[in-house]
């Protein structure tokens, strides 16, 4: 039953957001293929996110020089793709060691090389420095930085380049030099590297019947407090987790507002609802990075019947173990008395909540039907749910880059 149901839920995705994808949120024309976009070579000298190198909107922090004698070094793996021309002017095969999500990169980089310029190949100028050659702190150090060119050395290909690197995924292109491109990635067990939209496990949701609950704690069928479209508070019933993983040490934005004070934590790809006038005119729905303090979020009032626009008054990151994102059948969820999305990765939440819509009518008909009583609820599983994963993946085909979260829901 639950492989035909997943092929059923495959097949209405599918078309669904062929028709209403484009009608819901960013896309061009209605249930037509898009045409492959154009792609704009980079600058000299341009980088891409437009933020420092070593952010969490880019490739995260220095971690530490990894050695041959570091325990560290098992975490780098030698890449031997036939494709790839590698220098290595030490004959150590360091330029061949790298992370896997660097690799993984590079591969997919290589591929898009040979198929923009036939006959040329990616070449590796440096990867893994274990010689010191680069400044303090650099990211090659950590085998998760690659100096790149092409196999013809033709510069006016590097622009270009640079636009095929960053769509390859790398977290950080730059086009450093006129003699070579600069791209690195998160480290594999960083918060970026696996950064979807979630709260941590001790946020708190509010019952139905005003008892609080972990979030870590939801199972489904539970009936959570939210909103409707009107800003009216109403039961929600909670249908799955997007991600759930209790183990991963991750890093939240802490928002934390005038009175009523409250204290908001969630991942920067999550969205968040915010407003600039206090009325609610104006609410939209925006990445928890994008958030500015000044801003107002819409709390919860302590009878729990009102929803008010409240100052941030103060923004800043910590780091818990265990992340967690819920869907509800409304699409939003009151957290520690802040409304917000169910949703992430995406800056739209009307989309992101019609794309999900399969999940509610299928939900609700195995529901009516019998399929599905409340006794048995199958148990939630860790990691990113296998339909949210279709969705990234059918939303990049779809919809341009800049639409998603430089973050994304990438996975190392």
């Amino acid at each position: 039953m639950l492989i035909i149901l997943r092929i059923a839920l495959v097949g209405f995705v599918c078309l669904f957001l062929a028709s209403a994808g484009s009608a819901c949120g960013p896309g061009r024309g209605y249930g037509k293929r898009r045409h492959p976009k154009k792609l704009k070579p980079l600058t000299y000298k341009q980088f891409i996110p437009n933020v420092a190198e070593k952010t969490l909107g880019a490739s995260g922090k220095y971690e530490g020089k990894i050695t041959r004698n570091s325990e560290r070094f098992k975490d780098l793996t030698p890449n031997y793709n036939p494709d790839i021309i590698f220098k290595d002017e030490e004959n150590t095969n360091a330029d061949r060691l790298m992370t896997q999500r660097c690799k993984d990169k590079l591969n997919s980089l290589a591929i898009s090389v040979m198929n923009q310029w036939p006959g040329v190949q990616l070449r590796v100028t440096e990867a893994w420095d274990e010689d010191g050659h680069h400044s303090e702190e650099s990211l090659h150090y950590e085998g998760r930085a690659v100096d790149i060119t092409t196999s013809d050395r033709d510069r006016s290909k590097y622009g270009m380049l640079c636009r095929l690197a960053v769509e390859a995924g790398f977290d950080w292109v730059y086009y450093e030099s006129k003699a070579h491109i600069h791209c690195s990635v998160k480290a594999e067990n960083s918060v970026a590297a696996k950064s979807g939209g979630c709260f941590p496990g001790f946020a708190s949701v509010i019952l139905e019947d005003g008892q609080r609950k972990m979030v870590k704690d939801l199972k489904v069928g539970n009936r959570v407090l939210t909103a409707d479209d009107e800003g009216n508070i109403v039961s929600s019933e909670f249908l799955m987790f997007i991600d759930r993983d209790p183990k991963t040490i991750r890093e939240f934005y802490v928002f934390e507002t005038e009175e009523p004070r409250s204290t908001l934590r969630l991942t920067p790809a999550h969205l968040v609802f915010v407003t600039n006038n206090g009325t609610g005119s104006d609410t939209t729905a925006v990445f928890a990075s994008n958030v500015t303090p000044g801003q107002k979020v819409l709390v919860v009032d302590d009878a729990l019947e009102h929803l008010k626009a409240v100052t941030v008054q103060r923004i800043f990151v910590e780091e818990y173990e265990g992340s967690y994102a819920p869907v509800t059948s409304h699409g939003t969820i009151i957290i520690d008395q802040v409304l917000v999305s169910c949703y992430a990765v995406i800056e739209d939440h009307k989309w992101a909540h019609w794309a999900f819509a399969p999940v509610r009518v299928v939900h609700a008909f195995m529901f009516l039907t019998g399929l599905l009583k409340e006794r048995e609820y199958p148990p939630t599983r860790d990691g990113i749910h296998w339909y949210s994963d279709i969705l990234y993946h059918m939303g990049t085909w779809l919809l341009d880059s800049n639409t998603f979260h430089p973050l994304g829901m990438s996975k190392s």
